[in-house]
């Protein structure tokens, strides 16, 4: 028998009706279906129909039948979702919550770590009131840091096939860069927004270990104009400060071989391999929603923001600057050199690459 518990399926429910019906014992039953003997007996008895109606010919009806216990089991599901309806003070709290910017993990967690009297609520239940009907209504999946007007499949699809050679997979990069205390490595991704402002979007980069974050805006997401802003913005720099760069696994960076640098690529559906531009394009969103017209996503206003970004002291960097770690590192590596640089010590492309909108 497996080891992990799953819902009853309706072809299971066919299937004890038909043993039933032939007097089969629930042993027996539960041997077929690979459950134990009292998942049946209890599926038996929760789904039992018993209607004490009869018909004009005297026939009682009982029994179990797979249609209506798999009737049974969904409203008994539809109910529990109907947790924060039923629960108005619970509800308003969530929902304020929401407003204030916590995740529903974050609501879940902290109503368990309280124990507030307006009860306990687990993030799954939130996720299915937001988008909900109630949720829909009142547009909950906008104070989501992703809103979604729907919400994904949660086992994700099938990987695709792409001409990614498996040197370039991540399991194959350096093992020294995950600890980031070597420089030079970069994490890559983009920013998108609404679809009514075009195929327009920013590029997002971020050194892995100062943080140093570059944002560069481009027309459209095809790969050879993408990979060519990111290798204008990072040529300045010294080769030790280009050493590789990390995406994921989009089209858009199919032409990573036109960089003079090794690139790797996360796993399918693993942006959490590149975390530090992840968490970065988190801070970025404040600043640009998906809403964001294009006059906040010029060149100048990228290089404004990536300034904010970069001036913001950070506690994983013991409170200092993003931009201090990474000038305090091209200046170690021209006096490893013997390169006297000025205009190098300060890094040249914090402004976005381009022509200006």
């Amino acid at each position: 028998m497996g080891q992990r518990y799953s819902q009853i399926s309706f072809a299971e429910r066919r299937r004890i009706q038909d043993l039933r019906d032939a007097e089969v014992p629930v042993a027996a039953i539960a041997e077929e279906l690979g459950r134990h003997r009292s998942t049946i007996h209890r599926e038996i008895r929760r789904n039992f129909y018993h209607d004490p109606f009869r018909d004009r010919w005297g026939k009682e009806y009982k029994g179990y039948y797979c249609t209506s216990a798999q009737k049974y089991a969904r409203d008994r599901r539809a109910r529990r979702r109907l947790k924060l309806t039923l629960n108005p003070l619970l509800r308003n709290h969530v929902i304020a919550k929401l407003g204030e910017g916590w995740s529903p993990q974050q609501i879940a967690g902290r109503l368990k770590h309280d124990a507030l009297p307006l009860g306990t609520v687990s993030h799954e239940t939130i996720y299915r009131f937001i988008y909900g009907p109630d949720g829909r209504e009142l547009n909950l999946y906008a104070f989501l840091a992703v809103a979604r007007r729907r919400r994904r499949q949660r086992l994700g699809r099938k990987p695709r096939s792409n001409p990614i050679p498996p040197e370039r997979w991540i399991a194959n990069r350096p093992a020294e860069i995950a600890t980031r205390q070597s420089f030079g490595h970069w994490e890559c991704d983009l920013v998108i927004f609404a679809r009514q402002f075009g195929k327009a979007n920013v590029t997002s980069l971020q050194e892995r270990q100062s943080r140093f974050h570059i944002l560069l805006s481009n027309e459209d997401r095809r790969s050879v104009p993408v990979i060519g802003r990111i290798a204008q913005a990072l040529a300045p720099f010294p080769c030790p400060a280009r050493q590789t760069i990390t995406f994921d696994r989009g089209t858009e960076f199919f032409a990573y071989k036109a960089l003079a640098m090794d690139s790797y690529f996360c796993d399918p559906h693993s942006p959490w391999q590149k975390g530090g531009v992840e968490n970065a394009n988190g801070r970025v969103r404040r600043h640009l929603p998906l809403a964001s017209p294009e006059t906040e996503r010029t060149s100048a206003a990228l290089t404004t923001l990536a300034r904010r970004l970069n001036d913001t002291p950070r506690r994983c960097l013991d409170y200092r600057t993003p931009a201090e770690v990474f000038a305090a590192n091209l200046t170690a590596l021209a006096a490893s050199t013997q390169v006297k640089s000025p205009e190098r010590s300060l890094p040249r492309p914090l402004a976005p690459v381009g022509p200006q909108a």
